[in-house]
């Protein structure tokens, strides 16, 4: 029997929540990734936070919109080891295309790479997610939702890194990660469409979500542990914060001379 799946078991809220913290990872992404082009001695610190803070953002809004996941006559559970694994790769995969554009610029080429790559990378983080639910019946995917799904994941990766590098004013960068929010939340509920479940087991007589509520609030404890830790070091940092990023911030290190002012020591 094919049941009957549902992503907004609790209405508005979770997609609401999910796209918030999608946001917020973002941003913290690219004002610590701006931070990093200002400041290249401790480029790879603030290139490490940002993909952390994006890494963490992406995989918080996945398990946010996954509370509200549900399906009929049927008991959802997760294996933590696959959800943290999960979070390893959402931090590991952002963190390569980070650091591929925080030191080799944004031509073209490096940004179509690292975009793949992250995109890819977000993708597998998703649906490697999705293999640590359990239940008491078969999940399959539509095959062309999935492609579609991986497409926006690698579009929104890229448009990411290259705003990364590109936007450094303050009010363009949280413009900017509103915007990617809605590409990585879009990524994440076409993923969903693709979704159904054919019960094999016995029906559950309803959807008990207590147990799951709390296993998934467990698991969202840390990473948003994180991301208020990276949102404090960005608002205490004064340079961070700055809206008039005046001078123009290198893409890359061959782009910094020596008598630049970003290589003076600062006291």
């Amino acid at each position: 029997m094919t049941a009957t799946v549902s992503n907004f078991y609790y209405g508005a809220v979770t997609p609401i929540a999910a796209y918030l913290m999608a946001c917020l990872g973002a941003a913290l992404g690219l004002r610590c990734t701006t931070r990093s082009l200002r400041r290249p001695q401790r480029r790879a610190g603030w290139l490490a936070l940002g993909a952390i803070a994006i890494g963490c953002g992406i995989w918080t809004m996945h398990f946010i919109a996954m509370i509200g996941f549900s399906v009929q006559n049927a008991l959802v559970s997760y294996d933590a080891s696959k959800t943290l694994l999960s979070l390893v790769v959402a931090i590991a995969v952002v963190a390569l295309g980070v650091f591929l554009v925080g030191y080799r610029g944004r031509s073209p080429l490096t940004l179509a790479t690292a975009g793949t790559v992250t995109g890819l990378g977000v993708a597998a983080m998703h649906y490697l997610g999705m293999s640590a639910i359990h239940t008491n019946g078969t999940i399959s995917y539509d095959p062309l939702t999935v492609v579609l799904s991986v497409v926006i994941a690698v579009t929104a990766a890229t448009a990411a890194l290259w705003a990364a590098v590109s936007i450094h004013a303050l009010w363009a960068s949280l413009g900017a990660s509103l915007v990617m929010g809605v590409a990585v939340t879009g990524m994440h509920y076409t993923g969903m469409a693709a979704v159904s479940v054919h019960i094999t087991g016995p029906a559950a007589s309803a959807q008990s979500s207590t147990e799951l509520l709390s296993f998934l609030l467990v698991m969202l404890a840390g990473p948003l542990t994180v991301l208020l830790v990276a949102a404090v070091i960005v608002m205490f940092d004064p340079d961070m914060m700055l809206g008039d990023d005046g001078d123009r911030a290198p893409t890359a290190p061959h782009e910094i001379g020596a008598d630049h002012p970003l290589q003076q020591p600062s006291w």
